[in-house]
């Protein structure tokens, strides 16, 4: 797919915004390929503020960035960001389909 297509699906629009919330988020501080925790903790409390409330719980996000952390570089690149954003998707689907199942 060429860069200047225009993106008109939801899913393309989806991916699209993925990777550019990852962009927006890893170029404030050191690599700008990669999310530092500081850039990885902004990143959840601004785009996924449904999961983690009020403030970002510091425990909570020191194992999440070494769980996703497959290269132990104390970052996340796009690919482990990949993977997080695969994850949530499927605990969101999995909540939907027990969801669905209530009478």
């Amino acid at each position: 797919m060429s860069p200047r297509s225009k993106m008109s699906s939801p899913l393309e629009q989806a991916l699209a915004v993925m990777v550019a919330t990852f962009h927006k988020y890893s170029g404030k501080e050191g690599d700008k390929f990669k999310l530092s925790k500081g850039e990885m903790k902004e990143l959840l409390h601004k785009e996924l503020p449904s999961f983690v409330g009020e403030k970002v719980d510091e425990e909570g996000l020191k194992k999440l960035m070494g769980d996703l952390d497959e290269n132990s570089d104390q970052e996340v690149d796009f690919q482990e960001y990949a993977v997080f954003l695969a994850l949530i998707t499927i605990m969101c689907n999995d909540f939907f389909q027990g969801f669905s199942n209530q009478p």
